[in-house]
């Protein structure tokens, strides 16, 4: 990491198992037919937020923010269906979009944005739109046209009801799970 005295965070759904491990399979494929593994670098998830960097000490405080936003959701229905892509390098599967959904996204920008001047800059231009990516920035333009023939036409679909979302840290190779972060019951 080129900064020692800030962390990378990000929040999103990750899906539980088992389809956690079909999607973690899905990515390893296309890890080995298709030369894309910069996916691996995280669990399977829906990002919520893109990473942001912070200081470690203001993780408690993270946390009691994070929660207090998720105090005011309950579970909600997660919906994935069908393969998606944002051409030329990215595949991913679709998320069906949700109220529950975008607010949750809406108040975690906006928490990020009055608590810690963290702007999801990313987002600025473009409209929220929930996918689990499987393979993306080092999936070749002409591995991307094989691969987007092979799934675009493949059937995958998945329910569930989530009670949280998380928080994940990049420990500087990976991401990993930090902290699940409960919706009220």
């Amino acid at each position: 990491m080129p900064n020692d005295n800030l962390s990378l965070y990000f929040m999103a759904l990750i899906p539980p198992e088992p389809f956690l491990g079909n999607a973690r399979k899905w990515k390893e494929y296309f890890r080995d037919q298709y030369q894309s593994k910069a996916s691996l670098n995280s669990p399977p998830h829906i990002t919520l937020h893109m990473p942001f960097k912070l200081k470690p000490k203001r993780e408690t405080e993270l946390v009691e923010k994070l929660q207090q936003v998720a105090s005011t959701f309950s579970p909600f229905q997660v919906e994935l269906e069908g393969f998606g892509a944002f051409p030329p390098r990215v595949i991913f599967i679709d998320v069906q979009k949700s109220s529950e959904m975008d607010a949750l996204q809406l108040a975690i920008k906006r928490q990020m944005k009055v608590e810690f001047q963290v702007f999801n800059a990313d987002y600025r231009e473009r409209p929220f739109h929930p996918h689990l990516t499987l393979a993306f920035r080092d999936l070749k333009k002409d591995k991307f046209r094989e691969a987007w023939t092979e799934f675009k036409h493949k059937e995958v679909r998945y329910t569930w009801l989530t009670p949280h979302f998380t928080l994940l840290k990049h420990d500087g190779y990976h991401w990993q799970i930090f902290r699940d972060i409960s919706f009220a019951l």
